[in-house]
């Protein structure tokens, strides 16, 4: 059980660095929020982390959405909802019957494995973009909604079909922050009523975290701006490449 009578100066430390990347995560450097994960989760344990990073990612949603909701792409979205409700709902009783470091360590891979694809296409010069069919949208909507409600870990598999569309670098990040804004919103009940992980002590952490997630959120928007596109779309793959990598080491 976390609460504040259990934290010491280290887990505080820790903390406080999952909150800041979290809310730079959001609003646009990606890779970092893969990597909270795994570390509140060798800190914390699998379970108990899920369940305090939850609400500190749904903050920094609110950050995200704020200040890129108008730039969201919304008929890529509603192609991905149903179908990560879907994905979620699957995990909540895959979740139960599998180990989640065997699970991390199979999305891991199957990241891994796209990647080469996404730099072939950053490479060519007319790459067609990927089409926003509902296909795709159902592919990547259930393995988001998955991997988000087993580890949120969707992270990485957002930021390659965001890529494979070819959307401009502010849309990319406002459709990501609304698609995880809703998923993740839709994630809380399940972790307060069916796994019990969100608990009035874990979410009393998380509000003594939300200055420093706003701090994370603005610090990542000025960081977004100096970035030009092309530059972007790499630093997008090459953090998503680590994220992963990280994933298959906290398994091993």
């Amino acid at each position: 059980m976390v609460s504040l009578e259990t934290m010491d100066g280290g887990l505080w430390i820790v903390l406080i660095i999952s909150a800041l990347f979290t809310g730079m995560a959001k609003t646009g450097v990606f890779g970092l929020g893969t990597l909270v994960a795994p570390l509140l989760a060798s800190f914390f344990g699998g379970k108990v982390s899920a369940g305090l990073l939850l609400p500190m990612l749904s903050m920094a949603d609110i950050v995200a959405v704020i200040y890129y909701s108008r730039h969201a792409s919304w008929p890529h979205l509603w192609k991905l909802f149903p179908f990560a409700a879907a994905g979620v709902i699957i995990a909540i009783w895959v979740g139960e019957v599998i180990n989640d470091n065997t699970f991390k360590a199979i999305m891991a891979i199957f990241i891994l494995g796209g990647l080469p694809v996404m730099i072939w296409r950053e490479q060519l010069k007319f790459a067609k973009p990927l089409q926003g069919n509902w296909f795709w949208g159902g592919f990547f909507g259930i393995s988001g909604g998955f991997s988000t409600m087993i580890g949120n870990a969707a992270g990485p598999i957002m930021s390659l079909y965001l890529l494979a569309m070819q959307l401009p670098k502010n849309v990319l990040i406002g459709t990501g922050a609304w698609f995880f804004l809703v998923i993740n919103l839709f994630k809380i009940p399940f972790h307060i009523v069916v796994w019990e992980t969100i608990t009035p002590q874990t979410f009393t952490l998380n509000l003594i975290m939300l200055p420093v997630i706003i701090t994370g959120g603005i610090l990542g928007i000025h960081i977004v701006k100096i970035i030009p596109e092309k530059p972007f779309r790499w630093l997008v793959i090459i953090m998503t490449t680590l994220a992963s990598l990280n994933l298959v080491l906290t398994v091993f």
